[in-house]
């Protein structure tokens, strides 16, 4: 008893033994994530810049998010290249000021934790970009 194909699949490809190889159909699928402007505004900071606000954040929820809308100001670069250096600042402020405020019920600590995550995830995609730029081996 042959078992029956996926969803996705086509015949030939869950049965490859019945009259060769499965075709490959050349789809290249590309996801991009959308983000608002105040997960936008999180700039692109040297690794261990991030790792240090994430530790601030860990424990003072906001207060690396604050550290790094001085960064922008510094000119790191951030997902919303038409926006003024100005506003993007004002943005990480007003998201340090919801993690501050929020805080209190726990949501604002959280959501501090994952927004030192995300700025630690940006500079290694950052490096990794860099790395690739140059012709290097990040191994």
């Amino acid at each position: 008893m042959d078992p029956s194909p996926k969803d996705g699949e086509s015949a030939a490809a869950a049965e490859p033994s019945r009259g060769g190889a499965a075709p490959s159909s050349g789809v290249v699928v590309q996801v991009r994530e959308k983000k608002g402007p105040l997960r936008a505004a999180i700039p692109y900071m040297p690794f261990p810049v991030a790792v240090i606000c994430l530790f601030l954040n860990t424990f003072v929820p906001g207060l690396g998010t604050f550290v790094s809308a001085f960064t922008v100001l510094c000119g790191a670069r951030t997902d919303l290249p038409d926006r003024h250096m100005c506003c993007v600042f004002w943005l990480n402020i007003a998201a340090a000021l919801i993690q501050i405020l929020t805080a209190i019920v726990m949501v604002g600590w959280i959501m501090s934790i994952f927004w030192g995550m995300d700025m630690v995830i940006l500079a290694i995609s950052q490096a990794e970009r860099r790395c690739r730029a140059a012709g290097g081996d990040l191994h």
